[in-house]
């Protein structure tokens, strides 16, 4: 109780403080919008639960990850067990994600990431890709399909002006990371083409990663009413997986990779890592038909070649992936009312080509397993928004979820070509957004979230195809308020809601570590979720010329519901991998010649580890801190210097445990306190 006392006093004092501090007269900045999928709104007045990742925060963290990036948005938490194996939750339990992020949709740009099968290769994108994330927490399947975490949308850097980028950015433990870009435009035409590469030999043995990266955007705008763009991104990624520890092992070595038994090799002599080739590309054109009416159609594709040496065996995947992505708009204006409508379908195919052999030594042997499965998720939607006054907002959606799969296995034992459909299923959401001032909001809704099982969940390591798996299904109950300051100096948001999801899909393991999945009960998950924004200091001549406070704070009330699992019964208990407080502090002081300093303090409270809640991860304190100048003018040259430290403490963590682990190997040890430096030049 003190904890969270402490913690809750925390962001009452940073509001309290907000409305003592005597403003600066600034200039009156731009109203912030979410664009929320060709619907753009106003932050302060959307009716969803989101939250913004703009170019203001990316350039203040590490450009090598985002996870410290990412955890700063109340009720999201993204975790890396070892360099590039990314996990991300949103309101949620990882308990379905050994790696990998799965219950969540991902778009980037006009096109989905997330493929049918229900995998999303996030960890493929090098973090200079990304211009700009909107964050939709709780289930946003009314039109986004099928998820029960929620939603988020990538947009690529803008191509505004023509420019030169380069960037190279070195650090401990052989950190290496480097991006070049180039963007120009004309009258109606304009593209960008950036690559990257990084490289890191990891903390621990056995961790070490590498990814090649290119990324193009082409846009043409062939008439004043339509636009034809096309985006593809490359990306190599090789990483390896050092695997979990025991306590007694973290204690005496962190920076082991997990070491051979008398039954099972270790991580090094199997060669454990992640080959991962994927190519992405999607073509959309958006045309203006009429002054009220519009039309966006996006084609999209992509092929993954998935490679997996691990202790126990040896996966070989190949994956194609072909969609569509269709709908009209249709906006009316009248003097008290705006109208917006929109109806529209997603189509997705995704066929997987899955071999497992035995692994000597990181070399495929003799086979194992040898699977066909192809997904297909299919869904139709419709949308209404009414805005009655500029003031009361009112969002009516739903849409109507198709999915299944068929599989034939081709050894050990040959059985013909079978399929499964699941039930059809209806996902609503209202939702109402109301000024109650013309700086202060409140909203409310209720939406349905759907999630069924993914193809790495139907056919796990085990080499077995389940078929009893059911699909997640679960209610949210929300409400909001925000507020903002007339001059955009302060901004507060809260989140209070209540999600109930039933059959949730869980991992366990054999003991010879292979993993398979199975529907165990339900879960209660009840939360709060506050941030702030505050300029203390803002345009002052003086030695500081602005000093930003954010502060976001997440509690997390989530137990098991009639959840059984063999003869024990774990109802009640904290849910696996999910901390109950979160709170994060971050200071931007900018002193004149653009030179600045950004400091982040990262609280996270313990952690339980297995569904009986017998053991627990540590609370830990995580600080970063980033130091540099920005647009050093050298003739026509621009240059950004920096350099950062992370863990600035020295903290003793894990940032991913390996959840319901067998033989107890939870813990993955992150690295102690480690520095990187860099530079930018911009032409």
């Amino acid at each position: 109780m003190k904890s969270n006392f402490t913690l809750l006093f925390s962001l009452l004092f940073s509001t309290a403080f907000a409305q003592t501090i005597k403003l600066d007269s600034i200039k009156k900045l731009e109203e912030v919008t979410v664009k929320g999928y060709y619907n753009n709104q106003t932050l302060l007045r959307s009716v969803s639960a989101v939250n913004l990742i703009d170019s203001n925060i990316i350039k203040n963290h590490p450009g090598s990850s985002l996870v410290s990036m990412l955890n700063t948005v109340p009720g999201l938490r993204m975790e890396e067990r070892s360099p590039g194996s990314y996990r991300l939750s949103l309101r949620g339990s990882l308990l379905r994600s050994p790696f990998g992020i799965r219950n969540i949709k991902i778009y980037i740009d006009d096109f989905p990431l997330t493929d049918a099968g229900g995998n999303t290769y996030l960890n493929a994108l090098d973090a200079s890709a990304i211009g700009m994330m909107e964050i939709y927490k709780g289930p946003e399947a009314n039109i986004f399909g099928a998820n029960t975490g929620g939603a988020i949308l990538i947009y690529p850097p803008i191509i505004n002006r023509n420019e030169i980028n380069f960037s190279a950015t070195g650090g401990s433990y052989g950190l290496f990371h480097q991006t070049a870009c180039i963007k120009q435009q004309y009258k109606n035409y304009r593209f960008s083409f950036s690559e990257g590469y990084q490289r890191s030999d990891g903390y621990r043995e056995n961790s070490a990663m590498d990814r090649k990266y290119f990324q193009t955007l082409q846009q043409w705008d062939y008439s004043h009413a339509g636009s034809l763009k096309a985006f593809a991104f490359y990306s190599d990624l090789t990483y390896q997986t050092p695997g979990g520890l025991t306590a007694l092992q973290l204690d005496q070595n962190p920076k082991l990779a997990r070491p051979a038994t008398s039954t099972l090799p270790g991580a090094i002599s199997q060669q454990a890592a992640i080959y991962n080739k994927t190519i992405f590309g999607g073509i959309s054109n958006t045309y203006q038909i009429s002054k009220r009416l519009k039309h966006v159609v996006a084609l999209f594709t992509s092929y993954t070649d998935f490679k997996n040496p691990f202790i126990t065996n040896y996966e070989q995947r190949y994956e194609s992936t072909l969609g569509l992505r269709t709908f009209l708009d249709y906006t009316q204006v009248k003097e008290d009312l705006r109208f917006n409508a929109q109806v529209g379908l997603e189509s997705s195919a995704t066929k997987s080509q899955i071999k497992n052999f035995n692994n000597n030594g990181g070399e495929a042997t003799a086979m194992q397993a040898s699977d066909r499965l192809k997904a297909s998720q299919d869904f139709a939607y419709f949308r209404l928004n009414f805005d009655i006054k500029n003031r009361f907002l009112i969002e009516l959606a739903s849409s109507l979820n198709f999915y299944g799969y068929d599989y034939e296995s081709y050894f050990p034992v040959v059985i013909a070509s079978k399929q499964r459909k699941f039930d059809v299923q209806f996902m609503p959401k209202a939702a109402v957004s109301y000024l109650i001032t013309s700086n202060f909001s409140a909203r409310a809704s209720i939406s349905k979230g759907y999630s069924p099982p993914t193809i790495a969940e139907v056919r796990a390591s085990d080499n077995n195809i389940n078929n009893d798996l059911q699909a997640e299904l679960g209610w949210n109950h929300e409400l909001g308020l925000r507020y903002k300051t007339k001059n955009n100096r302060f901004y507060a948001n809260g989140n209070l809601f209540s999600y109930h999801l039933e059959d949730a899909i869980v991992r366990r393991l054999n003991q010879n570590d292979t993993e398979y999945f199975t529907n165990a009960g339900g879960t209660t998950q009840q939360g709060i979720e506050l941030e702030t924004a505050l300029w203390i200091i803002r345009n002052n001549a003086s030695f500081l010329t602005g000093l930003n406070w954010r502060t976001s704070y997440t509690y997390s009330h989530f137990r098991f519901e009639n959840f059984t699992s063999g003869m024990s019964t774990f109802s009640g208990n904290k849910l696996t991998g999910v901390p109950e407080n979160v709170l994060i502090n971050s200071l931007e002081f900018n002193f004149p010649k653009a030179i600045y300093l950004f400091v982040q303090h990262n609280y996270t409270s313990s952690i339980p580890l297995n569904d009986a809640n017998t053991v627990f991860a540590k609370r830990y304190h995580l600080v970063e801190s980033k130091l540099g100048i920005r647009n050093l003018s050298i003739n026509k040259i621009h240059l950004d210097l920096f350099a950062g430290v992370n863990n600035l403490l020295n903290a003793k963590y894990s940032l991913g445990n390996d959840l319901n682990a067998a033989n107890e190997r939870y813990f993955n040890p992150a690295a102690g306190i480690n520095f990187y430096t860099g530079l930018s030049i911009q032409l």
